[in-house]
């Protein structure tokens, strides 16, 4: 049995600063900085509990804030929701690094679901709680970064039943063959 030295392993192929990546970390910043700025129209713009343009129309802005996680769980949770933002920004993080497959828009997604939960980190450290203001009828408020988490992780589960991993169909071989006899 032969044996390899360290020195003589193959080493794993190192990723280069490409197009992928850059376009993670803009998608990730992209995210950030429009959910920032649109979060701080709304805080200098409305009343918390103001409407814009009105209640009447069928998606308006209603400026809300959020102690808590998605649709209303976890209120009065800050420090706890900011220990599991960073356990999912290292997954999210470790999970770019890994993909089930290699595409640059993969790249975005994921970038976008970085962004997203950047920009609810960014409130909850900074006010203690989200700025919410996009209103559909029958649903919760939310915002930017929601938004992008959300569209990140369509586009991954559609890539990835799209172009993900598919199996070679199997195919007889001559072991498998019977015996003519």
């Amino acid at each position: 049995m032969q044996t390899i030295d360290a020195a003589e392993a193959p080493a794993r192929p190192r990723r280069h600063f490409g197009f992928g990546r850059f376009a993670f970390w803009l998608s990730a910043a992209a995210v950030v900085g429009l959910d920032q700025a649109t979060k701080a129209v709304i805080r200098s713009t409305m009343e918390v509990g103001g409407a814009w343009p009105s209640d009447d129309w069928p998606v308006y802005f209603r400026y809300v804030t959020n102690t808590g996680a998605a649709f209303g769980s976890l209120q009065n949770a800050t420090t706890l929701l900011i220990g599991m933002t960073f356990i999912g920004l290292a997954a999210i993080y470790l999970y770019y690094r890994n993909p089930p497959f290699q595409h640059w828009i993969a790249s975005v997604a994921i970038g976008m679901m970085l962004g997203g939960a950047l920009g609810n980190l960014i409130d909850r450290v900074r006010v203690g709680r989200v700025t919410d203001f996009i209103h559909f009828p029958h649903f919760p408020n939310f915002n930017v970064a929601d938004s992008s988490i959300n569209i990140g992780v369509a586009i991954l589960v559609v890539g990835y039943l799209l172009f993900g991993e598919k199996k070679p169909p199997p195919h007889d071989t001559d072991e498998d063959a019977p015996a003519d006899g």
